[in-house]
C-alpha cells in the first residue's frame, strides 16, 4: 500500500490523486462524474487505499459539463472543510471555468498538457493561473513520448487520450 510506503515520510510527500471519470466493472472509462456524491465516493475510496488522513491535491480530472463547476467545487470544498482534502485543483480547464471555480472556493493548481508541442496554454491559461494566483502542474511534456523519438501509433495507447488524439493518427514509424 502506498501510503505504508510513505507514512514515516507525510511531512515530505505530497498526496495528489484525481476524480471524475466513470468507470465501469471493467475498469474501462465509460464517461465522466463529478457529481458530488461521486467527489466524495472517490475521496473515500482514494483516502482507504492509501491508508492516509488526507489528500494534499486533490484534482478534477476532466471538467464534467453535466454538472455545475460552482457544485463540483463546492463539493471539494466540503472535503476541505472536513480535513480530507487540504488544496484542490483542476485539470483541462478554460480560464472561465477557473475563474468561476476560484470564485467558490481558491483553486491551488490546474494541470494542463504543455511542451513544445503543446503550448495551448500560453495564450489565456498561464495568464489566468498569474493572475489569480494558481499554481500550473504539466504533464506530457515530452509530447507522449513524440518528442523522444519513440512515438507509437494511436492504436498502442490503451486507456489513454492519445488513442484518440488526431496528434498521433497516421503515425507509421516508432523513429520520428
Amino acid at each position: 500500500m502506498a501510503g505504508q510506503a510513505i507514512r514515516n515520510d507525510l511531512d515530505r510527500v505530497v498526496i495528489a490523486t484525481k476524480f471524475g471519470f466513470k468507470i465501469d466493472e471493467s475498469g474501462k472509462i465509460v464517461g465522466l462524474d463529478s457529481s458530488p456524491e461521486n467527489i466524495h465516493r472517490v475521496c473515500n475510496a482514494s483516502l482507504r487505499r492509501l491508508g492516509v488522513d488526507y489528500i494534499d491535491l486533490f484534482y478534477q480530472h476532466r471538467v464534467d459539463r453535466t454538472v455545475p463547476i460552482e457544485e463540483t467545487v463546492e463539493a471539494m470544498a466540503e472535503l476541505v472543510q472536513q480535513g480530507k482534502v487540504r488544496y484542490i485543483g483542476l485539470s483541462e480547464a478554460s480560464p472561465e471555468t477557473i475563474r468561476r471555480a476560484h470564485a467558490v472556493h481558491p483553486i491551488s493548481a490546474l494541470q494542463s498538457e504543455y511542451s513544445l508541442w503543446e503550448r495551448i496554454v500560453e495564450a489565456e491559461i498561464l495568464p489566468t493561473l498569474r493572475e489569480l494566483g494558481i499554481g500550473f502542474v504539466p504533464y506530457c511534456l515530452l509530447g507522449r513520448g513524440f518528442l523522444t523519438g519513440q512515438a507509437k501509433r494511436a492504436e498502442a495507447f490503451e486507456n489513454d487520450y492519445a488513442a484518440s488524439s488526431p496528434d498521433f493518427k497516421g503515425i507509421t514509424s516508432t523513429k520520428i
